[in-house]
């Protein structure tokens, strides 16, 4: 899970609570749903977060959190913003790989350590889960006083060599501008951050660190990215900006511009940014985005103005609300919780449910709330996400178990007693149980295993792709176990061996024969990581639980890419083609960083029915 460090002394100035110990401070967070995951060296809380509140990766969106929490602040807050005085030409020679930018002027601020650390690292955690590693959105913050705004001021038309080159375009007279461009990995050079001469965009990817770790993500790309001033190139996103604006703590005055490949992701990283600026004192001041009519992307022609902090509205059932929660609430209560949890509602008077916005779609007579959700909230999805905030600002632990109210009794399903039995069987050869997460990156279901995409062979369908995925880290539904049990022996190589390892999980395909278009189903993978760890290791084990369930299996040869040629074989359980087994092929190992023989199988659990 996401981590943030934040200084519990800055924390309780940003909320006003100089009152609060830090015993206090962190059961305060732990309502938030913040766990402490104790203290670095500097004494400062290291907090673990679910990664849909993104909002609270500085410690100004904490701050704003425990804020309404306290019941200092209520209801949705926008930032006032000045007019633009400076905009961003996005012209024709843009990659059209990367067509979108937005951008936000912030005057005023008074930069301390402590509030450029915040800053840094806001930027970084953002680019790791919303930017999916700077691929989908990157963040440039520049220092304002170092650029020098475009002014066409010289009253002649540009000659056609001025015109064609982006270091000589002008924007209107009277505005300040940068310019959004595209050049050749070696048409122009500047000094990047932690450089001392200046460097192509090609000698960065190669030479400069930063450029090395980024350079896949433009090697693509027949045209650089590339922003402009007056003076000259500045940033080349998504990599690295120029030195000549590096911020520091004399800054004041900030220029801060995004670029990406879906609009709606920068520009509510963009939102989250600003506000944490806001809390700081700073002033946001729009800043006009300007496409060019022959600009790549939706926006050809258009003229945004950011940063856009309109917000959204979800509809809700009172009904909902108290079904949910388990309590008897009037109106008035439940928009006093909203307000408390940074949301604004009316009473729409209206039924959710016959609109489709309740949950499971029900339709329920009675009240319902029309609700504000604040710019910098892009986890708010459904009304559920809308109950859950009403439930925190109650309080969960204020929340009396009871029973529900049926005449019937639960038992568990034949399918959980089967999955039951299978992992006290695999605990009982030797195996440890392991629970991982359903969603994993493609690079991880497919290429590190050496499973290509679309083949016949297991793991190979096509994964159901997540369509906005927080992290690169879970981008699939992973279509088998195996690679995530592969993922706990990478991340335990510091241990020692043997490593037993054994999972019951759940995997799927993409199938068009289905009214859901998804294949679901429960597998089981295991691994033996040890020296001496063979194909015969495997099959013992696999037999030995086939035999607890009374199955026959069989083992004839086969061809996996992810296993060794030779040392390869189906798994047939009662006649049936089920899954595989073998010993991983020293390729794979290498992948992941194991240096001692790996043997596994993985077959679907319903053939142990």
């Amino acid at each position: 899970m996401p981590t943030v460090e934040i200084d519990p002394d800055e924390l309780r100035e940003l909320t006003g609570h100089d009152d609060k110990d830090d015993d206090e401070l962190r059961e305060d967070l732990f309502a938030l749903g913040l766990e402490y995951e104790g203290a670095t060296d500097d004494g400062e809380f290291e907090l673990e977060f679910a990664p849909d509140r993104l909002d609270r990766l500085s410690v100004e969106g904490i701050a704003r959190s425990l804020r309404y929490q306290y019941g200092d602040d209520r209801g949705v807050y926008i930032p006032n913003t000045n007019d633009a005085e400076w905009s961003i030409e996005v012209d024709a020679d843009v990659p059209a790989e990367r067509p979108y930018v937005t951008g936000a002027v912030v005057r005023g601020l008074d930069l301390d350590e402590s509030a450029l650390e915040s800053l840094i690292q806001l930027q970084e955690k953002l680019h790791a889960t919303m930017g999916r590693q700077r691929a989908k959105g990157a963040i440039g913050v520049h220092d304002l006083t170092m650029l020098k705004g475009q002014v066409g001021a010289s009253g002649g038309e540009d000659t056609p060599e001025e015109k064609s080159d982006p270091r000589t375009e002008t924007a209107p007279e009277g505005d300040k501008s940068v310019r959004y461009t595209g050049i050749g990995r070696n048409d122009d050079r500047f000094v990047p951050l932690e450089a001392e001469s200046d460097m192509s965009p090609e000698e960065v990817l190669a030479a400069h660190p930063t450029g090395q770790t980024y350079a896949d993500l433009v090697e693509a790309y027949e045209r650089m990215p590339a922003i402009y001033d007056d003076v000259g190139l500045f940033s080349f996103p998504p990599v690295i900006n120029g030195r000549r604006t590096e911020v520091t703590t004399d800054s004041r005055d900030l220029f801060i511009e995004m670029t990406g490949t879906d609009q709606w992701t920068i520009d509510h990283m963009l939102s989250i940014v600003c506000y944490a600026l806001d809390a700081r004192g700073g002033r946001v001041e729009e800043v006009e985005v300007a496409y060019a009519d022959d600009a790549p992307g939706e926006h050809a022609g258009r003229t945004l103005t950011r940063p856009d902090f309109s917000t959204k509205t979800k509809t809700v059932a009172h009904a909902d609300v108290e079904s949910m929660l388990g309590v008897d609430l009037d109106g008035e209560e439940v928009i006093d919780l909203l307000e408390r949890a940074g949301l604004d509602a009316d009473t729409g008077g209206s039924d959710a449910g016959e609109r489709g916005d309740g949950p499971g779609g029900a339709s329920v007579d009675g009240l319902a709330y029309e609700v504000q959700i604040p710019p910098y909230r892009v986890d708010v999805l459904h009304p559920v996400d809308v109950i859950d905030d009403v439930g925190r600002a109650f309080g969960f632990n204020e929340l009396e178990p009871r029973y529900p109210d049926v005449s019937t009794v639960g038992g568990r399903h034949e399918r959980s007693r089967l999955e039951r039995a299978t992992r006290e069987t695999l605990a009982g050869l030797g195996y440890e149980d392991l629970l991982n997460f359903h969603l994993i990156s493609e690079a991880a279901n497919y290429d590190r295993p050496n499973v290509e995409r679309g083949s016949d062979v297991l793991g190979g369908g096509e994964a159901p792709v997540i369509q906005e995925p927080y992290s690169e880290d879970y981008e699939v539904v992973r279509t088998w176990a195996l690679p995530s049990v592969l993922l706990v022996l990478e991340n335990n190589t510091h241990r020692a061996y043997p490593q037993d390892l054994a999972e019951v999980g759940f995997a799927a395909e993409r199938d068009d024969s289905l009214p859901t278009k998804v294949a679901e189903r429960q597998t089981v993978a295991a691994v033996l990581a040890r020296h001496d760890a063979a194909y015969d290791d495997a099959k013992a084990r696999l037999q030995a639980l086939c035999r607890a369930f009374d199955a026959d299996l069989e083992t004839p040869p086969t061809s996996h890419p992810t296993f060794v040629d030779g040392r390869t074989a189906e798994v047939v359980i009662d006649g049936e083609s089920v899954g595989v087994i073998g010993e991983v092929h020293p390729k794979v190992l290498v992948e992941y960083d194991l240096e001692v023989p790996v043997a596994a199988f993985e077959f679907d659990l319903d053939a142990l029915q």
